[in-house]
């Protein structure tokens, strides 16, 4: 299911939250109703955890580890994570993370991306990419959203349209708790043991 929320009256919910399939962070606010959102719609599968960086609310942003500049962010990646690397952009942005959107169902990239480019990046990542944008036309789509494999956040501004999408994309429409505890849980206990 996807879901509008604002984190005290903004609608970039991706700069205040990081959402993946093992946990979730939320920023600390003024009021409980940002964190209380997530809490309700993840606390039985994932835990929802309150966090800050350095007293910064904007954890969506500030939870990417800084690397020495000796070494190359592709080495690191594929010796982390045991995968091919590639080096794109979005839309002629280099700001990857910015103008997209990425779960293991599918990605949702910046508006003006080319049809080319989508098929370049779905041929890449093996999932399918859409052009799209969320809060009422907002091309920053990394910062107006997270998703993971069942669930996202979006501003309060995101039309139904753009919302559709993102369900559609991210095939997400029937995904609730109890499908995820059948299907995915399983596997997530086989990664974490």
């Amino acid at each position: 299911m996807a879901l509008r929320v604002q984190f005290e009256n903004n609608n970039e919910v991706g700069v205040f939250s990081k959402l993946t399939n093992k946990y979730c962070l939320v920023g600390f606010g003024a009021t409980e109703t940002f964190y209380s959102v997530f809490e309700a719609e993840l606390s039985d599968i994932i835990p929802v955890v309150h966090a800050s960086v350095a007293d910064c609310r904007i954890i969506g942003r500030l939870t990417a580890g800084l690397l020495p500049h000796i070494i190359e962010t592709e080495e690191i990646i594929h010796d982390v994570l045991k995968v091919e690397v590639f080096r794109r952009d979005v839309a002629d942005q280099h700001l990857v993370g910015s103008y997209s959107v990425l779960s293991n169902q599918g990605a949702l990239v910046h508006p003006k991306t080319s049809s080319q480019s989508q098929d370049e990046l779905s041929a890449l990542l093996q999932v399918p990419v859409v052009a799209g944008s969320v809060n009422r036309g907002s091309d920053v789509v990394g910062a107006g959203m997270v998703v993971n494999d069942w669930c996202a956040f979006c501003g309060l501004d995101t039309t139904s349209t753009e919302l559709s999408v993102i369900e559609s994309i991210f095939r997400i429409t029937d995904a609730g708790p109890e499908a995820v505890r059948t299907t995915m849980k399983p596997s997530l206990i086989d990664t974490l043991a």
